[in-house]
């Protein structure tokens, strides 16, 4: 139906961007576009800003802020942006030349301003627009390739030169207080060519990638939409994963479903050139592989092992939730991993057994609406990022305007015009549907792994940043916090793939809501050929593969591992199975 995806067949502009649902396979398309690139003799440099980036397990290498030569191919530069410790940087830029000249109290004064998810995210601008607008990184290299974050964070990283722009060149320098916005003091100009690079068809191509799967199609027609009102013209489809044929019941059915989704593709899109990744059995792990990815794949006869691995059934997960009376239920895991339908499943298996359930997203796709209907008997909400932001300011406004003076008021104005009082906003919204837990379950399909992290580390900062324009923090917000870190009545359920990736980042999450001080005790592997008994070549061989990875989330679980299989059905029939 699509030509295959070659990038040497395609006419890029230097800087390329690989955005998408997270788990569509961007990164993957991304390494593969660089490592051709590179092949073909150009100078190449690849850029994540992905908070949950998987790059170093690409390129099987250890990766840091510093753009790197590969080895095997030393024409292509790769770097892995670390928004933590890009914010570590600012803020010691902003705050080290005080250091001996001003108080000890005066410096922790500034150190706790600069403590918020803010300056994180104007760090991570700061680091994002010297890429695109260094001469040095421009005259040395043929082309920048930025492996971006799933959709809503991709977003808001694109709309970042737009927003911070408009703040800067409203503030004279010496106006703009030791805080963060500090470090972008006198970059106005850079600023101002972000932006423009951005909307410049001849600089700048968005490749969307999707996969074969309707939400996943919805979620990339809302991005060029909203890429096209930020000015941003110049987009190209990357469908990644698609399937060939089917010689049985699971991949005629695996086929079909996909075709159905081609048949149906948003006008919008329909519209936009367009390319196929045809399904691979194997990781995309190695430049090896980045090579095979995009030329062909070698199949092989194959039987799955006769032992089964031991685990256990997403009844069991239900089972204990409920009989452990859990009232504050996470999904979490890397995105495009399926947590949404976990969500449904678990919400409607709860449900079932007589719980009160109320159920809602914070993912900025909020695709929940799609999966499972309100007249079932769950209460359902999600919390719309635009609705909330306006709430909040008009809520602050109205009581500053009762004791504060007009330079105050002009002050608190000019403050809630950042792009970081929207995190503000949705953090209180999201403490005041974790109250819901008074009196019924709460399962929350959350966002990708990322934005998840950034909004349960506001529980702490944001309430630091409120403190500043309200007199009294909500209680919801302070009782959120103890709340989350409540083994006896919160879960969090990490859901992933059978595969190397969302695996390992799944690891990574759990080792963070410990360090978090978040209990996690049950894992969920998530749309598993291993279990759907299929006899077709290749999904076998894909099969094979999820073994190890079934094994590796087993374990890391310690034992409380679920595993759903791959199924046609939608999530209603899932969540019916069940019974």
């Amino acid at each position: 139906m699509y030509e295959q995806y070659d990038p040497a067949k395609l006419s890029l502009p230097k800087f390329v961007f690989f955005t998408g649902k997270g788990g569509v396979g961007k990164t993957s398309a991304a390494c593969a576009t660089a490592v051709g690139l590179a092949d073909g003799g150009n100078t190449v440099l690849l850029v994540s800003t992905d908070p949950a980036s998987n790059l170093q397990d690409v390129f099987e290498m250890s990766l840091n802020n510093e753009r790197q030569p590969i080895d095997k191919l030393p024409n292509l530069y790769v770097a892995n942006l670390d928004p933590e410790e890009s914010a570590r940087k600012y803020k010691e830029a902003i705050i080290g030349p005080y250091r001996g000249l001003l108080p000890e109290t005066v410096i922790n004064e500034m150190e706790e301003k600069l403590s918020g998810s803010c300056t994180v995210e104007v760090s991570a601008f700061n680091e994002f627009a010297n890429y695109l607008t260094d001469d040095d990184i421009s005259n040395k290299f043929d082309y920048v390739i930025f492996d971006t974050a799933p959709t809503g964070h991709s977003l808001r990283l694109l709309q970042l030169p737009s927003a911070w722009n408009k703040y800067v060149s409203e503030k004279e320098p010496e106006n703009v207080s030791i805080g963060q916005y500090s470090g972008l003091q006198g970059r106005r100009d850079e600023c101002q060519k972000a932006v423009e690079t951005l909307s410049d068809p001849h600089m700048t191509k968005i490749v969307l990638v999707s996969k074969a799967e309707s939400i996943s199609m919805m979620e990339t027609e809302r991005a060029m939409r909203e890429l096209k009102e930020l000015g941003i013209t110049s987009f190209a489809l990357i469908i990644n994963g698609v399937f060939q044929g089917g010689d049985d019941d699971i991949s005629r059915s695996f086929f079909e479903k996909q075709q159905r989704v081609l048949d149906e593709i948003p006008e919008e899109l329909a519209c936009t050139e367009t390319y196929a990744i045809p399904l691979r059995s194997y990781n995309i792990i190695g430049i090896d592989n980045l090579r095979r990815l995009l030329n062909g794949d070698d199949l092989a006869d194959v039987a799955l092992p006769q032992e089964r691995i031991a685990s256990r059934d997403i009844r069991d997960l239900i089972d204990d939730l409920y009989e452990n009376k859990k009232k504050v239920i996470f999904m979490m895991g890397k995105g495009g991993v399926g947590k949404t339908t976990v969500a449904a499943i678990v919400a409607m298996g709860l449900w079932d057994k007589g719980a009160k359930v109320h159920l809602t997203t914070t993912d900025p796709a909020a695709h929940i609406q799609y999966l499972i209907r309100q007249n079932q008997g769950i209460t359902l909400s999600r919390i719309d990022e635009q609705a909330v932001l306006e709430e909040y300011k008009e809520e602050v406004m109205s009581e500053a305007k009762l004791t504060m003076d007009q330079d105050a008021l002009d002050y608190l104005t000019e403050s809630l015009k950042t792009p970081c009082t929207q995190e503000i906003a949705v953090f209180r919204a999201f403490s005041k549907i974790v109250e819901k837990a008074d009196d019924e379950v709460v399962v929350i399909d959350t966002a990708p792994t990322g934005h998840t992290l950034l909004l349960l580390d506001s529980t702490q900062r944001n309430s630091r940043q409120m403190e500043s324009v309200q007199d009294e923090i909500p209680q919801s917000v302070r009782n959120l916090l103890p709340r989350l870190r409540n083994k006896d009545e919160t879960e969090v359920v990490i859901i992933t793939l059978p595969e190397i990736t969302p695996v390992y980042e799944a690891a990574r999450l759990q080792k963070d809501l410990e360090r978090a001080g978040i209990f996690s005790k049950w894992w969920v592997v998530n749309s598993s050929f291993y279990l759907s008994e299929t006899e077709n070549q290749l999904l076998k061989l894909k099969a094979v593969t999820e073994i190890k990875w079934i094994n590796e989330a087993i374990a890391l679980s310690g034992g409380n591992c679920a595993v759903i299989p791959w199924t046609a059905g939608d999530v209603m029939q899932n969540a019916a199975a069940l019974g």
